[in-house]
């Protein structure tokens, strides 16, 4: 069973904090502050760097738990030297008290104005937490301005500063931070509009919520456990078919290469024969030689059906009118497990009213699913179609979200800035093809296609840098990921 993490609203956060008793808040500080100071110290230690630290400070509670373990690392041994946006007397009871026990303690606190961060190896970002709205200005403005001028990398309490945790607006300026200690719960924010842009790495920290509470959380959505996918079941008396055989409708003589990635991507996730129909004079020397090759003809698809498992549909078929009519009358007639991309989907968008095959997979970046749904894809837009469909819908992007009748939202919060290359959804496609030729369902299938090809897209930057890998490189790190998955 797939599950994830909840990924709630920064105002339920805030509700689930109120029913809380209000005694509990002090506690709730000094434990979010126990997990921060332990994962800044893993942080330097990991990048071998000087134990000299900036806490970077607000008027709330925010400033009060960078307060709290900047106290902590003195206590480590380390250097700890407070900037404070706002004057003291502007802060909350709670933040005072704190900022009396960090100079207690030994800790410094000065003005922002004039300070030269040189020496210093890491900034905690406490300015503002997941209770900021609206537009970062004046002080907060400037604190934001002078952390990325530091060029010293930043630790996000909660929340990067000046980024809104339900919507992931920014109206102004965000901390882009390092990583995002987020306390409790992920946020929404995080994962929308401008969000994934700035919290950098996501690292959860327990700051004392009772557990009945957290049970209680009202999901927007889901964040994947990647330990909680399975691969395929492996029998070792299979055959080739048994193992998952796969139609491909896609390529086309202009755009042959979408094809040959989606064929390889069916063969690298385990299914067993992959079939390619293609438009006319289609040339066959971009495929893997293990792929089977002819011009598509309706009558032959219904043939090779019979003893299929899946489809894919739409890579580099094109655009024309003879394509058009081919997926009127094709779709219709498919009784398998399909995946549909790209072209498919173009023509999907001019003709709403076309019936869908039963456990379809719809792979839509954002500006496909924008024309398909006619405007902008939200979680509450996207989910209504998937609704109305009946389909599951991987909406592509940074992060990728995958949407299934009846349940939340599940994001997959992994990937590489690389990946957006091209091809690199045609292989995605094929992997998806070739998962529900294995009899998977298609919301497993949807969750570990995603992820295996996210991952083998972080292994090949790792390995080329995000400047250089292409689509081809993401087919070639797969086996790796298989490799950790098993």
């Amino acid at each position: 069973m797939i599950t994830g993490q909840k990924i709630v609203t920064a105002e339920e956060i805030r509700k689930l904090e109120k029913l809380a008793s209000s005694s509990d808040a002090g506690k709730f500080m000094d434990k979010a502050a126990s997990g921060i100071a332990l994962i800044t110290e893993q942080f330097i230690e990991k990048n071998n760097l000087p134990k000299k630290i900036i806490l970077l400070t607000g008027k709330g509670n925010n400033g009060g738990d960078a307060y709290t373990a900047g106290a902590l690392l003195l206590e480590q041994g380390f250097s700890v030297l407070a900037i404070s946006a706002f004057p003291l007397k502007d802060c909350t009871p709670l933040c005072r008290e704190r900022h009396d026990r960090f100079i207690q303690h030994g800790g410094q606190v000065q003005p922002l104005s004039h300070f030269n961060p040189e020496g210093y190896s890491v900034i905690l970002d406490g300015l503002v937490g997941t209770g900021f709205q609206g537009k970062a200005s004046g002080n907060l403005a400037k604190a934001i301005e002078w952390a990325h001028n530091s060029d010293l990398p930043i630790l996000a309490l909660d929340i990067p500063s000046g980024l809104n945790g339900t919507t992931g607006e920014v109206a102004s300026i965000a901390i882009e931070a390092a990583a995002t200690l987020y306390l409790g719960l992920p946020k929404i924010g995080f994962f929308l509009d401008k969000g994934w842009d700035h919290v950098g790495n996501l690292i959860g920290v327990d700051f004392g919520l009772p557990e009945k509470l957290m049970l209680q959380a009202k999901e927007e959505a889901l964040l994947l456990d990647p330990t909680s996918l399975e691969l395929p079941i492996l029998r070792r008396s299979r055959h080739k078919y048994e193992a998952g055989y796969v139609l491909g409708i896609a390529g086309s003589p202009q755009m042959p290469g979408a094809a040959a990635l989606a064929t390889a991507g069916v063969l690298r996730s385990g299914a067993g024969i992959v079939r390619l129909f293609s438009m006319p004079e289609t040339p066959s020397s971009h495929l893997l030689s293990e792929v089977i090759h002819e011009d598509y003809h309706l009558k032959r698809v219904q043939e090779e059906a019979k003893r299929a498992s899946a489809y894919f549909v739409g890579p580099g078929l094109g655009r024309t009118p003879a394509v058009e009519k081919l997926l009127k009358e094709l779709l219709p007639t498919l009784r398998l497990p399909t995946v549909l991309d790209a072209d498919a989907l173009y023509f999907l968008a001019k003709n709403p009213s076309w019936k869908l095959p039963s456990h379809t997979i719809l792979t839509p970046h954002h500006g496909e699913m924008e024309k398909i749904l006619k405007k902008k894809p939200t979680l509450k837009a996207c989910q209504d179609y998937v609704e109305k469909k009946k389909v599951t819908l991987v909406l592509k992007g940074a992060p990728t979200i995958i949407f299934y009748p009846k349940k939340k939202p599940l994001i997959i919060a992994h990937g590489d800035p690389g990946m957006a290359t091209a091809g690199s959804g045609d292989v995605l496609t094929g992997i998806l093809a070739g998962l529900l030729a294995q009899k998977m369902a298609p919301q497993n299938a949807a969750a570990l296609g995603v992820f295996l090809h996210a991952a083998a897209g972080e292994i090949a930057a790792l390995h080329l840098t995000s400047y250089c890998m292409i689509a081809s490189d993401i087919l070639r790190y797969l086996p790796e990921v298989f490799t950790i998955t098993s």
